[in-house]
């Protein structure tokens, strides 16, 4: 069978002159406009959640679902075949079919007649969307030599602040000014909040076309490492699913034995009658409140889709030890690594939580119109994600230099550092200081991202980098998106719609936090230095 190991590498000089052709930065605006519309698309229920809930007939628990989980399980889990067909495959094709996947899903989202059709819708734009950053990444990296890759990186990376800032611009003008225009429902009976989904997903589907004439560049050529077409691009893939797509996942562990197989089917039954139980529970604690059993499927739902999630992540993790003991001692059997992410996990939690819920909350507390919400909120938290990020890395880089765990001490301060604020932000009755405190509880947890990335990294060997990205990233989107939101919808569900309730509910995380901070600030330090001896141990060669 052939491996990656098997593609044709020819080493040579990089080129002489690294000078970065007019062609690169155009290549490179384009890309930009992608992760706008990629985050524009994923944003922008924020500022429609609120028209969502009174039409579809949900309750602020499944606001959560939807904007977290069901958007976060495949996001994550798409994202590690789909990097890997980015390394074998056309990644110019890879970008503009995911492109035209969640563009399409964005506009299905604008026909959903109800919660089952948006589910589905949403997951559609995660799977989509799990394909632009592999690509992305990949092609900047040809695009542009080392020397000021760190930049365009960062210029691609810009998308995310834009894109979450016009999400709520765009969204608030839109439906604003269609139900004004048509106060009982517009052409094809729309509404609103359906019109603005389909109004940024068409874009998408006609920027596909003009993604498509982007020249695909040669593989590893700015650093004089040719590496040959894959013959078999698409085994790699298949190889992936079967690690971690469900129910592929089962035919992977069959093919490790029948043991491996046994205990597959055994954590996936485990996993199920957990769910089941978790939905019975918060069933029955929602009739002991309410004085009846509500509808149960925003809880069912929810736990289906992390039993999903869950079992996927034992099924790649038992893989990866099984074919890669070294990367796997070195990440998923490191208490120094797991800290580490896990610890951002519980900043992710609080922050996605927040930033979903602050428009939605505006909305009802301080009667500000759509509009408005869009000006005051999105383009501030734009400025202050950007600038939180920048100043953490800057602070993470400084400190590392004085003390090895230095980067943890910014995310330690990216989780607690937000706390007193989101408390104040959601108990004031002043629009003005409500709109303050969230520029600046956003700025300050976004400051931990950089950090955390770059501890990740730096305790595994270079070769092991893809795969710690994958878990660090898998632990951000599993803990922190698909479980924050929900939680927060659920205790606002739980007391009447009261999204200050169930905002500040998820605060409860930061103690857990804090100790998996403190454990990864001693751990780190002896994780770092003995690294290439635990990599030994376990089996690395060429160290």
């Amino acid at each position: 069978m052939q491996n990656d190991s098997d593609i044709p590498i020819t080493q040579a000089t990089p080129p002489a002159d690294d000078s970065v052709p007019p062609y690169s930065w155009y290549a490179l605006s384009v890309l930009v406009v992608i992760y706008v519309l990629n985050f524009i698309d994923r944003q922008i229920m924020s500022i429609l959640a609120n028209d969502i809930k009174a039409d579809l007939g949900i309750d602020d628990a499944y606001l959560g679902f939807l904007y977290g989980t069901a958007f976060a399980i495949f996001y994550a889990l798409f994202g590690i075949p789909l990097g890997r067909l980015a390394d074998s495959w056309k990644r110019v094709r890879l970008m503009t079919i995911g492109l035209t996947l969640w563009s399409a899903m964005t506009v299905i989202s604008g026909f959903a007649r109800d919660a089952a059709t948006l589910t589905f819708a949403r997951v559609g734009v995660g799977v989509g969307e799990a394909s632009a950053s592999p690509a992305a990444y990949s092609l900047i990296s040809d695009w542009f030599p080392a020397r000021i890759r760190a930049t365009a990186l960062a210029i691609y990376s810009s998308g995310i602040y834009i894109g979450g800032g016009l999400s709520l611009f765009i969204g608030g003008v839109i439906v604003e000014s269609w139900n004004n225009a048509y106060p009982g429902g517009g052409p094809l009976d729309l509404v609103g909040w359906q019109a603005a989904f389909i109004a940024v997903g068409l874009p998408g589907l006609l920027l596909a076309l003009w993604v498509i004439t982007l020249k695909e560049p040669v593989r590893g050529a700015t650093d004089g490492i040719h590496t040959e077409e894959d013959p078999h691009p698409f085994r790699g893939f298949f190889q992936e699913m079967m690690t971690v797509i469900p129910p592929f996942t089962i035919l992977g562990a069959a093919k490790r034995g029948k043991l491996a197989l046994a205990i597959n089917l055994a954590v996936l039954s485990a996993l199920f009658v957990t769910a089941i139980a978790i939905t019975n529970v918060l069933a029955m604690e929602q009739g002991r409140i309410l004085g009846l059993i509500t509808d149960t499927i925003t809880i069912a739902d929810q736990w289906l889709f992390m039993t999903i999630g869950c079992y996927a992540v034992f099924c790649w993790a038992t893989n990866l030890r099984a074919r890669d003991l070294p990367t796997f001692k070195l990440t998923w059997g490191s208490p120094a690594f797991l800290c580490t992410i896990l610890g951002y996990g519980t900043v992710a939690f609080i922050a996605y939580s927040a930033s979903f819920f602050t428009a939605p909350y505006a909305e009802r507390v301080f009667d500000i119109s759509k509009a408005d919400l869009g000006l005051y909120v999105g383009g501030p938290s734009a400025v202050a994600g950007f600038a939180g990020v920048v100043l953490g890395g800057w602070m993470a880089d400084a400190l590392v230099k004085k003390y090895q765990a230095g980067r943890i001490f910014v995310i330690l301060f990216g989780l607690l550092s937000p706390v007193p604020v989101m408390m104040w932000q959601f108990s004031t009755s002043d629009l003005t200081t409500f709109l303050i405190l969230a520029f600046f509880s956003g700025g300050l947890a976004s400051s931990a991202l950089g950090a955390a990335a770059a501890s990740s990294q730096a305790l595994v060997l270079p070769r092991m980098r893809g795969a710690a990205t994958a878990t660090f990233f898998l632990s951000t989107t599993l803990v922190g998106l698909a479980l924050g939101p929900f939680l927060a919808g659920y205790v606002s569900a739980q007391n009447g719609g009261d999204l200050a309730k169930g905002v500040t509910a998820t605060l409860w995380i930061a103690p857990v936090g804090l100790c998996l901070l403190l454990a990864a600030i001693k751990l780190v330090p002896q994780a770092g230095k003995s690294m290439i001896a635990r990599a030994k141990m376990a089996g690395e060669s060429g160290l």
